[in-house]
């Protein structure tokens, strides 16, 4: 009871005094593309629908679940894609939670043959929540226990809009691309103070090493290396790591930390498996845990579902949009 106690006291302090928010991130970022980036908002044959669950911490009192949710359509005939994305992340038991709800659209340039260039952005409606009856303040403990708040909340929720613009460079073998996220810079202060979520930086990338298709058995295999950085404030994590694919099964291993940079062994390891059809991918995958928290935190579970799909007859022709070569998990 004491140390739930002190989780609360913690987050309320944290919550009540001027901070500055963080994002929540997914550690199988491409199979959430949207999230990563506006540029792949309609990249794909058609359309696509894309859920995603994390579960952070689960051993620490309290939730920290982050929910996805998006939906995109190729324009073929305009080089051109649109999508809506939805995330919702509830912290804490005192709810603190965000919203986000957001209008993607993205443009692919040929800068020549082999090469493509595809530029994204993202307006959102931004609303932050908190349910401070479910706070523990000191006021409320006794000898005989937590007496309930009777107290109205002194501020009311926060609503806001934002921005998120991107670019994305490929060819059939290489991809790259930069995410300037919160650029409008929307309010985080349930008092109306100046505090706000800085914005992030979003820098990712990599190969395909080997690609090999055996016509026979009609089974392909691909091996990529692939990283992803992201600054945000005095904040930055960068993950590296290698997918196997081999029809119809993926797996992947990362690393996330900056070796030699910070006094720990890094943040986590992560081990992913999926599978992949013509049609769904399922993806599950385990963060374990390396840093000073490997004995509290039970590391993060993460679950991704997307499912592409056309509306086309058999025989029908139309312009298909060129394929992006990097993971889909």
């Amino acid at each position: 009871m004491v140390k739930r106690i002190t989780y609360l006291l913690v987050l309320s302090f944290i919550i009540l005094t001027d901070s500055y928010g963080q994002d929540p991130t997914f550690s199988q970022f491409y199979a959430n593309k949207l999230y990563l980036s506006p540029s792949f908002a309609g990249a794909t044959e058609e359309y696509r629908l894309a859920m995603n669950y994390r579960n952070q911490w689960p051993a620490v009192p309290g939730v920290f679940h982050t929910y996805s949710i998006s939906f995109d359509k190729a324009l073929a005939s305009f080089n051109s894609g649109i999508g809506v994305l939805a995330t919702y992340d509830v912290a804490g038991s005192g709810n603190l939670s965000s919203t986000n709800i957001g209008l993607l659209y993205s443009y692919d340039f040929n800068i020549n043959k082999n090469w493509h260039i595809r530029p994204g952005v993202n307006f959102k409606f931004y609303y932050l929540g908190l349910d401070i009856y479910k706070l523990v303040f000191n006021s409320q403990m006794s000898g005989s226990g937590i007496s309930p708040s009777v107290t109205p909340p002194p501020f009311e929720n926060l609503a806001d809009v934002d921005f998120t613009t991107s670019v994305l460079v490929y060819n059939e073998r290489i991809w790259g691309g930069l995410t300037l996220d919160h650029l409008l810079s929307p309010k985080t202060s349930f008092y109306g103070d100046e505090s706000t979520i800085p914005v992030k930086i979003n820098m990712f990338g990599g190969m395909q090493i080997i690609k090999q298709t055996r016509l026979r058995r009609k089974n392909q295999e691909i091996l990529s290396i692939a990283m992803n950085f992201q600054k945000q404030a005095k904040f930055f994590q960068s993950d590296l790591g290698l997918y196997y694919y081999t029809n119809p099964l993926v797996f992947g291993l990362w690393y996330r930390g900056i070796p030699l940079v910070t006094s720990q062994a890094g943040d986590a390891l992560i081990g992913l498996v999926g599978i992949k059809t013509n049609y769904l991918q399922i993806g599950y995958s385990y963060d374990f845990t390396v840093s000073n928290l490997i004995s509290s935190t039970s590391g993060a579970h993460e679950i991704s579902l997307v499912y592409e799909f056309n509306n086309l007859s058999m025989g029908q022709q139309r312009k298909r949009i060129r394929a992006i070569p990097c993971p889909e998990f």
